[in-house]
């Protein structure tokens, strides 16, 4: 078989269709034609210019590619675009309507010192407008998380820079500021005043 007939061959069996998708991407209506192989984080970055989707392992291990699918967390490197058809699709782009105002929960990472390279950043900012909305994998929106829970709650995107403490302080901080509270300390939250 010749190289042409080969590359032929691989497209027929493997695809390099393309589909027409429709996601609603931070608040608003996107159509697009891409390829059925095209990561959602690729369409994001490549076709709609929003870079603080990060790529980091392209393996869903670091976590850093992390947007909010219907609401809820998921690696973007890991969807494929087609797949968001339909679907809404949130990145830190989409926090606040003025580019000159941070978002609460982006205020208090700078607060807090939440960051440092910034690389995680996004992901972890979009992981705690989850959590405090839901309540996290416990689901009990409304109550304050402990030190622990927060830390189970942002485990899945990998930072390399903060040791996590500041970042811990920042959802803790962030979670008083939604709720127009002041921020507790972990021993006021687990109930050992």
């Amino acid at each position: 078989m010749t190289t042409s007939a080969t590359a032929r061959s691989i497209a027929a069996k493997y695809g390099t269709a393309h589909r027409t998708v429709t996601p609603r991407v931070n608040g608003r209506d996107v159509t697009c034609e891409v390829s059925t192989r095209t990561t959602l984080a690729d369409f994001l970055r490549d076709e709609l210019d929003l870079v603080s989707v990060h790529l980091g392992c392209e393996h869903g291990e670091c976590g850093c590619c992390t947007v909010l699918f219907d609401g809820r967390s998921v690696r973007s490197c890991l969807l494929l675009a087609v797949q968001a058809d339909g679907h809404t699709v949130e990145t830190v782009e989409s926090l606040s309507a003025d580019p000159a105002r941070l978002h609460p929960v982006q205020e208090c990472f700078a607060e807090e010192q939440g960051l440092q390279c910034g690389f995680c950043t996004p992901a972890m900012v979009l992981r705690t407008k989850e959590i405090i909305e839901t309540g996290g994998t416990g689901g009990s929106g409304g109550r304050e998380l402990t030190d622990a829970e927060i830390r189970h709650e942002i485990s899945g995107i990998l930072c390399r820079c903060t040791g996590y403490q500041n970042i811990v302080n920042a959802v803790r901080a962030a979670q008083a500021r939604l709720r127009g509270g002041e921020a507790a300390t972990d021993d006021t939250a687990e109930g050992r005043d």
